[in-house]
């Protein structure tokens, strides 16, 4: 059992990595570099504020990934699903860096990036729900938390490895080269990476508690909406706090600190030190959770970064890339209280053959008002206040709905997956 979870566990985060790498990778530029090449014609915020709207267009692509994935994932089982999901966000990614932009093809550019986001959306809700579930269902019951958190820990792997290339570019090149053309760069490597993800997810093995499990007489959202519709509630208040404060501190910040004249290699490589640290840390929140159990960690995070946020803006404003960087590292270890047990919470909240479907949508939903919104709204506020503190408010807001809904769950640490319905 050792050697194959780790084989599984393996397999997933090398591919959630690529993944978030791609998905990742977009926010980034559109902070740093879409305003310029594909909205040209609006002063720098405004420009900056229309390239999130497209960055948000992905996240409202993710809950129909997650209800298309969901279904044939409950249905024809998590592998051949997760294989889909890479290559479609690969493709999507490697385009991007093909596409020509404003100069040459005026409006219609930001158009093609806006379809192009729509797809990397749509892959990414399919994405998650299966990995984690690969690696919940593989894994024994009393380690389950520990396993399951290291899908979660591509998120900051894709991030670190986004940040990476991007810092490492702006670095070795000009500001004109780089909008010349170092931008693409990354988003080309992508179709490197994903081969080798692929390579490596051909090679799993299906979950054996999906293969064990009756097939359910009706479709899976059918089944999530008649025995699940609590846990798919709980999961979109739980997911709020924890989506949107990540955005906040990988994405949106790299606007706020141009906003203050920060230079950007100082946001960008605190950026990179924090998501090594959260990287780490990830997994042994998952580990505690094994210990203690889901919800406690859960909450302790969210109230964490909750008040975490009000200390953090006046952190980045020193432009001291020392305190910038633990005032990201911090705010990341809040926010990996809450992603590093949740995997696991969320799996043990669906019956199997509704498992996929159950997770994806709670998940994704959430998304759209959490981290597609956050930045724009981000933006939106300091454009209108001029003051780091009305975003502060918003995220403490969040942490406090998170509170809610993760203290009216149920603990589900130890629960046998093979379940058939838990009931909600």
């Amino acid at each position: 059992m050792a050697t194959s979870i780790k084989k599984i566990v393996a397999a997933s985060l090398i591919g959630t990595t690529i993944e978030w790498y791609d998905f990742f990778l977009y926010g980034s530029a559109a902070a740093l570099v879409f305003n310029q090449l594909f909205f040209p014609d609006s002063d720098p915020l405004t420009g900056t504020l229309l390239a999130f709207l497209t960055y948000a267009v992905g996240f409202v692509a993710r809950p129909l990934g997650g209800l298309v994935f969901g279904h044939f994932g409950d249905r024809i089982g998590r592998k051949t699903l997760l294989v889909v999901s890479l290559l479609t966000m690969g493709a999507a990614t490697f385009l991007i860096g093909c596409l020509p932009t404003y100069e040459t093809l005026g409006p219609s550019a930001a158009l093609l990036l806006t379809a192009l986001r729509l797809v990397q959306g749509f892959a990414l809700g399919g994405e998650w729900g299966g990995a984690v579930l690969i690696v919940s269902e593989h894994g024994e019951s009393g380690r389950r938390g520990f396993w399951a958190s290291w899908p979660q820990a591509g998120a900051p792997g894709g991030n670190l490895l986004a940040t990476g290339v991007l810092a490492a570019l702006a670095a070795w090149q000009s500001d004109e080269a780089f909008l010349a053309w170092g931008w693409r760069v990354p988003f080309l490597l992508s179709g490197v990476l994903v081969l080798i993800g692929l390579w490596i997810r051909l090679t799993i093995s299906e979950s054996p508690v999906f293969k064990e499990a009756p097939p359910e007489p009706v479709a899976p959202i059918v089944g999530v909406l008649r025995h699940h519709a609590k846990d798919v509630v709980i999961a979109i208040g739980a997911r709020l706090a924890e989506n949107i404060s990540f955005y906040l501190l990988t994405v949106f910040v790299i606007t706020y600190a141009k906003e203050i004249k920060v230079d950007n290699s100082t946001v960008l490589n605190a950026v990179l030190v924090a998501s090594a640290i959260h990287f780490v840390t990830i997994p042994m929140w998952g580990a505690l959770s094994d210990r203690i159990g889901r919800r406690p960690i859960y909450l302790a995070g969210a109230a964490g970064i909750g008040v975490w946020i009000f200390a953090f803006f006046p952190l980045v404003d020193t432009g001291n890339i020392l305190v910038i960087t633990l005032a990201v590292t911090v705010g990341l270890l809040f926010h990996g209280m809450m992603y590093g047990p949740q995997a696991a919470f969320f799996s043990e909240l669906f019956g199997t053959r509704m498992r996929y479907t159950g997770v994806s949508i709670g998940a994704q939903l959430s998304a759209i008002v959490a981290g597609a919104l956050a930045p724009v709204i981000a933006v939106a506020l300091l454009r209108a206040y001029a003051s780091s503190i009305p975003i502060s408010v918003y995220l403490g807001l969040a942490a406090v709905l998170t509170l809610a809904a993760v203290y009216a769950a149920r603990e589900t640490k130890g629960r046998d997956l093979a379940e058939r319905v838990h009931a909600g």
